[in-house]
């Protein structure tokens, strides 16, 4: 018999109808709710705990990483842009490991309650389905703790973001879990025979100074971590010098079972995150007495459990090669992330490869790839989305589609599948078969990024026009302090616009007591995160002789027919010698390798270079490109900062057209995840103060003004107008001196 037979529940039953329903609240969960919703669909949103976020909330405390790992502007926007944005301009904490605090929870609670078309289940637990027959879904139940109700949500598609792929296990979806073995993929990755080994769940902490000393003495059941040597390639430095938090490597894994197990993993986890924070306090040297334990997470945050089969299993090979899936709707960049099984167990093998040897970048470390959305639904029910780390991959593949932002993305793009599901009443296969297309343009327009999809909306207005603007920036990539070694490789991607490149000049330093060559490379660059394509041509070459002690440009000659294109340089010195770092700009992206390296790894510092001619890379027509970020351009229109604001941009449609909504994309410094800034943060680069004016009848007039932005994306309505002309004035930025923006669509949307 089963347990549940003949079981009698105090409270009452309900039971709702609804168009999607979203199973889980982390933040692929958050997303898929958002966007179903907003695109019309009555949507409800189930999750089991008091607060949003998931692995990333106040209970967990995971800062939300993705593709940025993998390349320069490569964060993810959309929805999860809106709402990390919000987080950083409310917040006055950093949003970091062990740090994360409940103006996050509230952010992501805010902005589900403000939608009209969403319902929020908190604290329920979706655990059951009832089936319309075999391969469809009609209901998901669940339990209301404090509430004492009884839930039955029915509707037309599910989305499961549990993580664990509960609904879709409950469903009879396949899934798979723990690791596939290496021939079945010839994933190199991948262990020589299969297995049911996961991933393992981390507990984080937090401790502050209290002015003080405070003693900790361990309970007896705790670990002991009495040398450095016991915590094997496990960095455990503070933050800063008042404050611990952390870590991801206080994990457990195998040989326990992620989903029946989760309790047991809890408790070996605490005990061994009290082991070390005893050896922080009372073994060798770690300035911690003042310090005293602020919280410990009581909730695993988990990394691996079931992946819910799809039309199609991304691989290793996959996200390596970053195939051109025709269906693709998102994108990751995580290095291949495969912690090592047991976690903290294993005391005698580092937490993750890359851990315990930093020469494995040339094996793990990627560019940004594609997800398509054949990996985002049950193959064998029909109603079935999935958003998160229950996606359809291998184990090796779910090293980095798991990152939160990457799951974010996912969360998005099949929230926005189900509610044209919805509208074309079809199945989430027929929709990759048939209107993918349409989901795509429609992401693109919703601020998500698709690798290599340019936006193709013909109801779009803007790319008719002709634009103009009262000034543009050049090209600047000038010492801004610090270097980098050139004992290690170093190689830039920089956009050129003259039709020769005469010379090429590098801000270097010498430490040496003598003369020391550089050589350099010049190739062209397909993106700003080509660094190791194939080229069939032979790259350029040329040397220059650095001075004993010197400190400035160092200019190589290439004479060089060129194109307007994205360029790389490989620079090749010695020890002794660096090259001074820059300021990040838009468009420009470095790399660097080990000489023993095969493969250029993705850095986020960029370097002083000087092309000659000078390159004007941030020109008006960036707006109507199609792209609203760095990818095979710059796509960015920059006013110059020599000139002061207010700076403008013009679209002249050459005739008179009718609108009433516009759509801008602004620079919010794609460069870095949100856990790189300061509290009470409003993103310099963004418009802060601007308005929209058309032309009309021998002078402008503003039908849009604003002041006070801070988000990367504002769509405007308004009463419909005609004109020829629609100008953007920016009239102040959030700090930086020049205008900028990525992106401006116009459309006539009242009609629709």
């Amino acid at each position: 018999m089963s347990l549940a037979e003949n079981v009698q529940l105090a409270g009452r039953e309900i039971e709702a109808t609804y168009e999607v329903v979203v199973i889980g609240g982390g933040l692929a969960g958050v997303c898929a709710a958002i966007s179903a919703a907003r695109h019309g669909c009555k949507t409800a949103l189930v999750h089991d705990r008091p607060v949003l976020g998931g692995n990333s909330s106040s209970e967990i405390r995971v800062a939300p990483g993705g593709a940025n790992n993998g390349g320069a502007w490569a964060r993810e926007t959309g929805i999860i842009e809106e709402l990390q944005i919000e987080e950083r301009v409310r917040n006055h904490d950093l949003f970091r490991n062990g740090l994360i605090n409940s103006q996050w929870d509230l952010v992501l609670y805010e902005r589900v309650r403000a939608e009209e078309n969403l319902t929020l289940y908190l604290n329920t637990l979706a655990k059951g389905v009832e089936m319309a027959g075999p391969g469809r879904i009609a209901a998901v139940f669940g339990f209301q703790a404090g509430t004492e109700r009884t839930l039955k949500l029915q509707a037309d598609y599910f989305i499961d973001c549990t993580g664990d792929g509960t609904i879709g296990a409950a469903a009879g979806a396949e899934f798979r879990l723990g690791r596939e073995a290496r021939r079945e993929f010839n994933e190199s990755l991948a262990p020589e025979e299969a297995d049911n080994l996961t991933q393992g769940s981390s507990l984080l902490f937090r401790a502050r100074d209290v002015g003080r000393p405070v003693p900790f003495t361990p309970p007896p059941w705790a670990e002991d971590y009495p040398t450095e040597e016991s915590l094997y390639h496990r960095h455990h430095s503070p933050y800063n010098r008042r404050e611990y938090a952390g870590y991801w490597w206080i994990e457990v894994g195998a040989p326990f079972d992620t989903i029946d197990q989760n309790e047991e993993i809890c408790a070996e986890a605490l005990r061994h995150l009290l082991g070390v924070w005893d050896h922080i306090k009372n073994h060798g040297e770690h300035g911690a007495e003042n310090l005293a334990l602020d919280w410990i997470g009581m909730l695993p945050g988990k990394r691996e459990s079931r992946r819910l089969i799809g039309d199609y299993i991304l691989t290793e090979h996959d996200v390596r090669q970053n195939q051109p899936f025709p269906d693709r709707v998102a994108y990751g960049g995580w290095f291949i992330d495969l912690h090592t099984m047991g976690g903290i167990l294993a005391q005698d093998q580092p937490p993750e490869a890359l851990s315990g040897n930093p020469d494995l970048s040339d094996q793990l470390r990627i560019q940004p790839y594609s997800i398509p959305l054949r990996c985002l639904y049950s193959r064998n029910i029909e109603n079935l989305f999935m958003a998160g780390r229950d996606i359809s991959v291998t184990h090796v593949a779910l090293g980095t589609t798991r990152l939160m932002l990457t799951c974010a993305v996912l969360g998005q793009a099949v929230g926005t599948a189900a509610s044209l599901c919805l509208k074309y009443r079809v199945t989430p296969r027929t929709l990759a078969q048939e209107q993918v297309a349409q989901l795509q343009q429609t992401l693109l327009k919703d601020d998500c990024f698709i690798l290599n999809l340019p936006n193709q909306d013909p109801a779009d207005l803007a790319p008719r026009a002709t634009v103009s603007a009262t000034s543009s920036a050049p090209l600047m990539l000038e010492p801004s302090g610090g270097s980098s070694s050139l004992e290690r490789y170093r190689a830039q991607i920089f956009p050129v616009t003259a039709e020769r490149l005469e010379t090429l000049s590098l801000h270097l330093e010498s430490s040496l007591d003598r003369e020391a060559e550089v050589k350099v490379e010049l190739l062209p660059a397909t993106d700003i995160w080509s660094f190791n394509e194939s080229r069939s041509e032979p790259p350029l070459t040329a040397t220059a002789t650095v001075p004993a002690g010197y400190k400035g440009w160092v200019d190589f000659h290439l004479g060089a027919a060129t194109e307007r294109r994205l360029y790389q340089v490989n620079v090749y010195g010695c020890a002794g010698l660096a090259w001074t770092q820059t300021k990040p700009v838009p468009g420009v992206a470095a790399a660097s390798r080990k000489p023993a390296w095969q493969r250029w790894a993705s850095e986020k510092a960029m370097y002083a270079l000087r092309p000659y001619p000078p390159a004007a890379p941030f020109g008006p027509e960036n707006l109507i490109s199609g792209v609203a970020r760095p990818e095979k351009w710059t796509n960015l229109w920059m006013s110059d900062p020599a000139a002061k604001l207010p700076q403008a941009v013009t679209l002249d449609f050459r005739e008179e057209v009718t609108f009433d909504t516009v759509y801008l994309t602004f620079d919010t410094f794609l460069h870095l995840d949100f856990d790189h800034f300061p509290p009470l943060y409003r993103i310099p680069e963004c418009g802060r103060d601007y308005a929209l004016q058309v032309w009309e009848a021998g002078g402008w007039k503003t039908v849009v003004e604003v002041e006070g932005n801070y988000q990367r994306r504002r769509v405007h309505r308004f009463a419909p107008v005609t004109a020829r002309q629609l100008r953007l004035e920016v009239r102040a930025t959030n700090g930086d001196p020049s205008a900028r923006v990525y992106e401006i669509r116009v459309y006539r949307e009242g009609d629709q």
